[in-house]
């Protein structure tokens, strides 16, 4: 997530300067090939390429509101896991028994449990979120393009020391056992709620807690069902590609058209309007593209990138709470925003 009140220009060039001296070069030797070697026969009137730009400045536009409704989403869905894992802990670190048979240090022990439990469930679900999909930016195959969102994601992760520190997590909340059944599961964080849930009916049978607080405590584990349901639909389903694909083809072809159309008209101004062409056309390609990219890199709130929701930071949070309801002293510190950008 970026921080600052207002992007840098490092942020705006570290996410559209290639695509900006695209469009310089392109600009320019359209000018250069009107001017010098009088290829008139490739200009085109200015009235189709005006009426092209205002129909992708409309699918844009849509493109983009659908994906701020999925990074909006994203947030609140993180937003209610932030809530429910605190009256999970409040619940949990609330709960008493009049059961004489149960000693006090083996309830207390419990509690932490879930609760510990509850804290790798937390980093656990941010981790397999994380995992790239194959419309995402973050890929794995190899190719200069996709390079550079990898180069962006290791940078990110070198500023951030915790980034990529899940198993040390998972180690120092869960058992061994249970830490180790990790590689069994292919979504270990389903298998934790469902492990909780477990407990906590063990509890009740116990008569550590009564059946109202068990179905309390159920319901709030229902609710992260929920909540890891909704983030994995964003995560695993796209935006739909035909509106996705579409915006972007249609802007290059606009782009494409723009200094075809632009520089005759500029033209009529005298040899120097020709090249004062360059910078109004590389100013408009500029703005599309970076349209174009704001919506492409809002869409999947989950890749690792600045454009994210601050995942890390929303755990850690939870984590400091949760560990106060314990007792806890030694509490790690919050992630703070590092450049600009917060994880």
């Amino acid at each position: 997530m970026i921080t600052t009140k207002y992007v840098n220009y490092r942020q705006v060039l570290n996410l559209s300067g290639f695509h900006l001296i695209l469009i310089s070069i392109w600009c320019t030797l359209i000018a250069v090939l009107f001017h010098f070697f009088n290829w008139h026969w490739m200009i085109i009137p200015w009235v189709p390429v005006a009426l092209i730009g205002t129909a992708e400045a409309f699918l844009v536009g849509f493109k983009n509101n659908q994906a701020y409704d999925r990074l909006w989403e994203a947030r609140k869905i993180w937003g209610g896991i932030v809530n429910s894992s605190r009256m999970l802990g409040s619940m949990a670190s609330a709960f008493d028994t009049g059961n004489e048979e149960i000693g006090k240090f083996d309830l207390e022990d419990r509690r932490k449990k879930i609760i510990y439990r509850h804290i790798a469930w937390l980093y656990q679900l941010r981790e397999q979120l994380l995992i790239p999909t194959e419309w995402e930016h973050i890929k794995v195959e190899e190719d200069q393009l996709k390079n550079v969102d990898q180069k962006r994601n290791r940078l990110i992760k070198a500023g951030f020391p915790d980034y990529g520190r899940t198993p040390i997590f998972l180690n120092k909340y869960l058992s061994e056992e249970e830490a180790a059944l990790q590689s069994d599961y292919k979504n270990f964080a389903t298998y934790l709620i469902a492990q909780q849930s477990r407990d906590i009916n063990e509890l009740k049978n116990m008569g550590a807690i009564s059946g109202f607080n068990h179905m309390q405590l159920q319901d709030c584990l229902n609710e992260f069902y929920t909540l890891q349901g909704q983030a994995e639909r964003i995560k695993k389903f796209p935006l739909p590609r035909q509106f996705a694909s579409t915006a972007f083809v249609f802007n290059i072809i606009f782009i494409m058209l723009l200094p075809l159309g632009l520089v005759s008209e500029f033209a009529k101004l005298g040899d120097w309007g020709i090249w004062a062409s360059i910078p109004f056309c590389i100013t408009i390609g500029w703005i599309y593209i970076i349209m174009e990219l704001v919506g492409d890199y809002s869409e999947n709130p989950f890749e690792g990138l600045m454009f994210d929701i601050p995942m890390l930071s929303i755990c850690r949070t939870i984590e400091i709470d949760l560990l106060q309801m314990t007792g806890d002293t030694e509490l790690p510190d919050p992630i703070a925003s590092k450049n600009g950008v917060l994880v």
